[in-house]
């Protein structure tokens, strides 16, 4: 299974509001990390309430004004008054105001810069991983979903509960890992490209097997995931297979009565009959399966 794309991780342990605000906004997330900062500064509620209040006085003297007209009989003055006072109400409360639609574009990027600094350090962007962290970070994803997504967890044969915790835990200290070793791996490929002396490549090599050895350490992670969603593929199989046999069977008088009204070859029948004998056979092959899952599952959580 193709793995999808790791776009935002985030620490499973940051507050879900929080968590999805930082997943729905990468691309900000992607402007802050090139030194962006929102030079917006959120209008107080205290000045949007001042500045409608300045509104209706202003109306509310212009309609006292209008009405001193209309009682010295000034009706046409009174009138153009009372239609100045009317269209402008309308054009300021009902009108589309594209100055409100970009301040409330300006205050959602503000939302996101504010979250991401309070969280800083707790999520992992696409763009933080190089070429091969993202290719094993779409491993473990894939993996995740595997069980995730399978009929016999829905079910509830698997430990459902531990799998929510259990495995975005796995999958943010993966994302967390991949982005320091590739942030590590790229500073080192900077100064190695400078070219180096003897004695600079002698303190490098140990630094460039400590960062291969940190990715085995990944890389294994991710493999025990992958053994964990084998074992499920294998449940998941049995389960389908299962619940196909059962649907068969439940059918078997029908064919049986089809086969005595047709006088049909005899032999038939026994035939039939083995459906519930596997049946059995992939009641016990799905009892292994799930077996076999517990224990990669407590596998992962060494």
């Amino acid at each position: 299974m193709p793995g999808r794309q790791a776009k935002v991780v985030v620490d499973p342990t940051v507050p879900d509001q929080a968590a999805e605000l930082l997943r729905q906004h990468r691309k900000v997330l992607v402007r802050m990390r090139g030194g962006w900062e929102p030079a917006h500064r959120r209008r107080s509620a205290t000045a949007r309430i001042t500045y409608k209040i300045i509104l209706v006085t202003m109306a509310s003297s212009a309609i006292v004004a209008a009405l001193a007209f209309f009682r010295a009989a000034h009706y046409t003055t009174f009138a153009f008054i009372m239609t100045g006072v009317s269209f402008l109400i309308m054009a300021s409360l009902l009108r589309s105001n594209p100055d409100a639609e970009v301040e409330k574009q300006l205050d959602a990027e503000l939302d996101v810069y504010e979250c991401a600094r309070r969280y800083e350090g707790r999520f992992v962007l696409r763009e933080d991983l190089d070429e091969g962290a993202r290719a094993l970070m779409g491993r473990a994803q894939a993996a995740i979903d595997t069980v995730t997504e399978s009929r016999v967890n829905a079910e509830g044969l698997l430990d459902d509960a531990r799998n929510a915790i259990m495995l975005p835990a796995q999958e943010w200290e993966i994302a967390r890992l991949l982005a320091k070793l590739s942030g590590l791996r790229s500073e080192h490929r900077e100064v190695m490209a400078e070219g180096v002396t003897p004695e600079v490549l002698a303190v490098a090599e140990p630094l460039a097997k400590a960062l291969d050895s940190s990715e085995r350490a990944v890389l294994e992670r991710v493999e025990a995931l992958e053994r964990y969603a084998g074992h499920v593929r294998d449940a998941e199989r049995a389960y389908r297979a299962r619940s196909q046999i059962e649907r068969l069977t439940a059918k078997l008088p029908r064919y049986e009565e089809l086969l005595a009204e047709s006088g049909a070859d005899g032999q038939t029948v026994p035939e039939l009959t083995r459906l519930a004998e596997d049946a059995d056979r992939l009641e016990q092959a799905l009892r292994d399966s799930v077996s076999s899952a517990h224990e990669a599952f407590r596998h992962l959580e060494r």
